[in-house]
């Protein structure tokens, strides 16, 4: 195919902007990552503008592990994102497969009242109240039950749900399977794409939790990560009288940014395929 002289512009135009597009996510990491192990004297010398250190040091990850509140943070997180995604995904499911069955009587209301939510809630002071009454405050469970379901994630599993051939359930009841089983062993296997897109969904929220840990959680103990990185990033420089042995804030607090985005990035590729293939596939039928 012989490509013309329109045809080789616009490629070159594609390129520029995609390489743009690039740059521009990649920039900010590298800066982000390149404070973070830089010594103070060198972050002294160029201004706090790093973006590839002449020397590295780690000390800066080494404080944070050691003497701050972070690991106890960290584990709080991953309480939160490991506990809360397996609520978020098991109460989903619940939801969304008896949504995609047409023969549910009422499912059109209670598809309306599931699209209702997205666009109405009850407001910050009756959900505190509600936390309140039912004993959540200073508790894990106060940063996991009140979002135990996403609507929109309601949504997308059930368009899923309702792509799957409808002669597998006719098949399964004429067996004598029932609703329940029919989800639990032929419903779920099928939908691993639609399982991991919505649980990366859920899984990213709990990890970035601060909202709620800030409006349900005084004691400190049971921070989660993203609060006590927000007090690391609020602290201001303070004077330091030896640049070579000290460390700045500013090295603190990238280096609490990568702790906090690491886990994320080291996870999504690994499961970049099926997310795709679960946004694709759940799109198809509204």
């Amino acid at each position: 195919m012989v490509r013309g002289l329109e045809d080789r512009l616009m490629n070159v135009l594609v390129y520029t902007v995609l390489g743009l597009a690039g740059l521009a996510a990649i920039f900010p990491l590298m800066y982000v990552v390149s404070v973070s192990i830089t010594p103070f004297s060198e972050v002294l010398k160029n201004g706090g503008f790093i973006l590839l250190p002449k020397s590295a040091t780690f000390t800066a990850y080494h404080k944070l592990l050691t003497e701050s509140n972070i690991p106890r943070a960290f584990w709080v997180t991953i309480f939160i994102t490991v506990v809360g995604t397996l609520v978020n995904l098991v109460l989903t499911a619940l939801m969304a497969y008896p949504l995609s069955r047409r023969m549910l009587p009422g499912r059109q209301i209670f598809l309306l009242l599931v699209v209702f939510t997205m666009l109405f809630s009850g407001g910050i002071i009756p959900t505190y109240l509600i936390v309140k009454s039912l004993g959540l405050l200073d508790s894990v469970w106060s940063m996991i039950l009140p979002n135990a379901v996403w609507s929109f994630n309601v949504l997308i599993m059930k368009s899923f749900f309702e792509n799957l051939p409808e002669e597998l359930f006719e098949s399964a009841r004429m067996d004598g399977a029932k609703e329940f089983r029919i989800l639990l062993q032929i419903v779920a296997p099928l939908s691993v794409p639609s399982l991991l897109t919505v649980g990366l969904f859920y899984m990213v929220g709990h990890w970035n939790e601060f909202f709620q840990a800030v409006m349900y959680v005084t004691d400190r103990t049971l921070f989660p990560l993203q609060v006590i990185i927000r007090e690391l990033l609020m602290l201001t420089q303070q004077p330091l009288e030896n640049a070579e042995s000290m460390l700045p804030t500013e090295t603190m607090q990238m280096a609490s940014v990568v702790m906090a985005s690491l886990p994320i990035i080291v996870i999504y590729p690994f499961i970049q395929k099926h997310f795709t293939k679960g946004m694709l596939l759940g799109s198809v039928k509204g």
